[in-house]
C-alpha cells in the first residue's frame, strides 16, 4: 500500500491546459484525463481543491491590450474561471467523484459562495473542492488565487500543472541547453528571476511555508506519483 506523502493539496491548472491541441475552449479528452488523475488521488484518500485559470476563454489582461477596460476584462476573465470550473465538476462526476464548485463571487445558483471553512468541511467530507473567480477581485491573477487559496485551505503543498515537466534554467521549448532543477529554495528562485508563479503568489507561499511543486500535467500518472512521493517535477521550498 502507497503511503501519502500529501495528504491535502491545491491543484493549479492553467485554463489554456484545457484547449489540448486546439488554440481555444476545452478538450473533452484532456478533461478526461485531467479527471482520471485527479480521481486516482482522491480514491487514494487525498483530499483536493482546485484553481482553474480561463485563458483558454478570455484573458483580462490581454483583453486590455485590445481597448477593454481592465476592470472589466478581469470581471471576463472571473467568469471564464467558472466556466471552466464547471467543465471540470462535471467531468469528475462522470469520473465517479463527488465535486463542488465554489465561487469568489456570489453566483447561486451556479456555484456556492466561497469560505475557507466551507472548503475544508466539503474536503474532510470526500469532496473535490473547484474554487471559481479568482480572489474576486481585479488586477490579481489565478496564480494568485491559487496560493490564497492554498495557504487558507492549509494545504500541504501548491501543485502548479503546466505543459513542462518542471522548472529548468531557461524555457526548454525555446533553449535545448535548457536543464531542470530538481528542487530549489524560494531564495534561490527569487535571486534566479525564475518565473514559476506571478510575484504576489510566489510571495503569498514563501511567506507562509507553502511549498510549489511544478509538473507535467499532462503525462497521465504523475499527480499519483506525486502524491505517494515519487520524485516528479521541481519543487520550492
Amino acid at each position: 500500500m502507497n503511503v501519502i506523502k500529501y495528504q491535502r493539496v491545491l491543484l493549479k491548472l492553467s485554463g489554456e491546459s484545457l484547449t489540448g491541441n486546439g488554440n481555444y475552449g476545452i478538450s473533452s479528452d484532456v478533461l478526461s484525463q485531467y479527471s482520471s488523475d485527479i480521481a486516482s488521488i482522491i480514491k487514494a484518500g487525498v483530499q483536493v481543491a482546485i484553481v482553474i485559470g480561463g485563458g483558454n476563454i478570455f484573458r483580462g489582461i490581454s483583453g486590455a491590450g485590445k481597448g477593454f477596460d481592465r476592470i472589466k476584462g478581469d470581471n471576463m476573465g472571473m467568469l471564464a474561471t467558472v466556466i471552466n470550473s464547471l467543465a471540470i465538476q462535471s467531468a469528475l462526476e462522470n469520473a465517479g467523484i463527488r465535486a463542488k464548485v465554489l465561487t469568489s463571487i456570489c453566483m447561486s445558483p451556479i456555484g456556492e459562495h466561497y469560505s475557507s471553512s466551507k472548503a475544508i468541511e466539503y474536503m474532510e467530507a470526500g469532496y473535490t473542492v473547484i474554487i471559481a473567480g479568482g480572489t474576486g477581485n481585479p488586477f490579481f491573477t489565478t496564480d494568485s488565487a491559487a496560493a490564497l487559496r492554498g495557504v487558507e485551505l492549509k494545504t500541504n503543498v501548491l501543485l502548479k500543472g503546466t505543459r513542462v515537466d518542471g522548472v529548468y534554467t531557461a524555457d526548454p521549448e525555446k533553449d535545448p541547453d535548457a536543464t531542470k532543477y530538481s528542487s530549489l529554495s524560494f531564495a534561490e528562485a527569487y535571486d534566479k528571476g525564475l518565473k514559476i508563479m506571478d510575484l504576489t503568489a510566489f510571495t503569498l507561499c514563501r511567506e507562509n511555508s507553502l511549498p510549489i511543486l511544478v509538473f507535467d500535467m499532462n503525462t497521465p500518472g504523475n499527480l499519483k506519483k506525486i502524491v505517494t512521493g515519487e520524485i516528479v517535477g521541481t519543487v520550492i521550498e
